[in-house]
């Protein structure tokens, strides 16, 4: 399948936008293609100029669904490899050929199944763009000089060198803005306020993904404030 034809460059459509990772863990009772299809549409009604799709059936599903920009990526666990975002050559295949328009893979500096520059040249021969998810400088100085389009802080905090994030990684946006290297913020991005930040730092769009399409993630923190308020009676009033 063939991406639709999208007006003019899609990184120049996604810019200064809001982008939203609709994906759901294996196993969840949105694990579907029609129920994440469901969700991205649901999104793009709510002003999304986008959305990030994991799995070529999700990424056609919704393909068929919306004609806005798709970032595409498959996650698969292997035994060779810490790479799981699109690890392969043959997942970058899968993932073009299932309609995306860019395709997301792990740009780490971790040993990898297949050459870097190798994949971001295919994506790019078949008339993709590509986003290197990395997580620190010197992994997205390296992203960029091997092909990436653009890179992203999805994995900061993820690899076992990289800061510990608790929130968004603006150090990381910091580093990438004086460096002149083309970003994207993604990762606990859990506020308006946050992803604000995030352009003034210099991000060309943003990914939210779990405060938004995770209604598991966020329950958890509603019930988790409410538990610890419950655990402490002397905050709670009588009733009148």
């Amino acid at each position: 399948m063939q991406a639709p034809q999208v007006q003019g460059n899609v990184l120049a459509q996604l810019e200064g936008s809001l982008v939203v990772s609709c994906q759901a863990e294996p196993g969840m009772p949105l694990d579907a293609p029609e129920h994440i299809a469901a969700m991205a549409h649901s999104v793009v009604i709510g002003g999304a100029s986008g959305v990030r799709i994991e799995g070529a059936a999700n990424i056609a599903a919704v393909r068929r669904r919306i004609d806005l920009p798709v970032i595409g990526l498959i996650k698969i666990r292997r035994d060779d490899t810490e790479i799981y975002i699109t690890p392969t050559l043959a997942d970058v295949a899968k993932i073009i050929d299932a309609g995306a328009d860019i395709v997301a893979l792990d740009a780490t500096n971790r040993p990898r199944p297949a050459d870097l520059k190798a994949m971001f040249d295919t994506i790019a021969a078949r008339g993709r763009l590509s986003m290197g998810d990395v997580s620190t400088l010197d992994e997205g100085k390296r992203a960029i000089d091997a092909g990436a389009s653009v890179i992203s802080t999805t994995m900061a905090g993820y690899t076992d060198y990289s800061t510990e994030q608790r929130g968004p990684a603006f150090d990381l946006m910091e580093e990438f803005a004086h460096a002149g290297l083309p970003f994207v913020a993604e990762g606990r991005i859990w506020s308006p306020q946050e992803a604000v930040r995030c352009f003034e730092l210099g991000a060309r769009f943003i990914v939210v993904g779990g405060a938004i399409t995770r209604p598991d993630a966020i329950t958890r923190r509603f019930a988790g404030e409410v538990a610890a308020w419950n655990a402490r009676p002397q905050l709670k009033r009588n009733p009148t």
